[in-house]
C-alpha cells in the first residue's frame, strides 16, 4: 500500500484547532479484529492490512475512545514496516478538529520499532507525489524510488515530540 497522509504540522502533541490548546493522547494496538463499521467513512479498508499480518494502532485523546487516527505496522527483519496511515475523517484537511495527527501516527510506528529492539527504524512506501514532502516533514530517507525509511535520529525527533513519558 502507498502512504498518503498529510503531515499538517509537527506539534508538541495534538492541537485542538478550535481552541489552540494542546491535548494529551494515548494509543493502543487493536485487540479485536477490525470490522467494516469501524472504518466506515475512512479512505482505506482497514481489514485488508490486518489480513496481511499488520497490527493496527489507534490514536486517542486521553480518556476518550474516539479514534483520531490509525496506523498499521508489521514488525520483523529489523524494521517496523508501515502499510497504511490515516487520520480520522473528522481530522481531514485544514478544517480538521485536531492538528498533528499524521506525525503522531509515525511516532507510534517508531515507538513500536524501539519496543521491538529495532532502534526506531521504520519503512514505508510513499505515494510518488509525496516523497519530497516526507523527506522534509519527517526527515525520512529514500531507499530507492518511493520506498522510504525513518532512521534512529529521525525517529528520536518524533518520539521526543509525541511520546512523553
Amino acid at each position: 500500500m502507498e502512504v498518503d497522509i498529510v503531515i499538517d504540522t509537527i506539534t508538541d502533541c495534538l492541537i485542538d484547532t478550535r481552541t489552540g490548546e494542546e491535548v494529551e493522547t494515548e494509543y493502543r494496538m487493536r485487540e479485536t479484529p477490525i470490522r467494516p463499521k469501524d472504518y466506515r467513512g475512512w479512505k482505506f479498508n482497514w481489514s485488508i492490512t490486518e489480513k496481511n499480518g499488520y497490527d493496527i494502532y489507534e490514536l486517542f485523546l486521553k480518556d476518550d475512545d474516539t479514534v483520531q487516527g490509525r496506523i498499521s505496522v508489521k514488525v520483523g527483519g529489523g524494521v517496523a514496516d508501515v502499510d497504511i496511515v490515516e487520520t480520522a475523517p473528522h481530522n481531514y484537511s485544514r478544517l480538521g478538529r485536531y492538528e498533528g495527527v499524521g506525525a503522531h501516527l509515525f511516532a507510534i510506528a517508531c515507538q513500536v520499532s524501539f519496543d521491538a529492539g529495532y532502534d526506531g527504524f521504520v519503512t514505508f512506501t510513499s505515494k510518488s507525489s509525496l516523497v519530497e514532502y516526507y523527506k522534509k516533514k519527517l526527515n525520512a530517507g529514500v531507499f530507492r524510488g518511493r520506498r522510504m525509511y525513518i532512521d534512529e535520529e529521525a525517529a528520536q525527533i518524533l518520539l521526543d515530540k509525541y511520546m512523553r513519558k
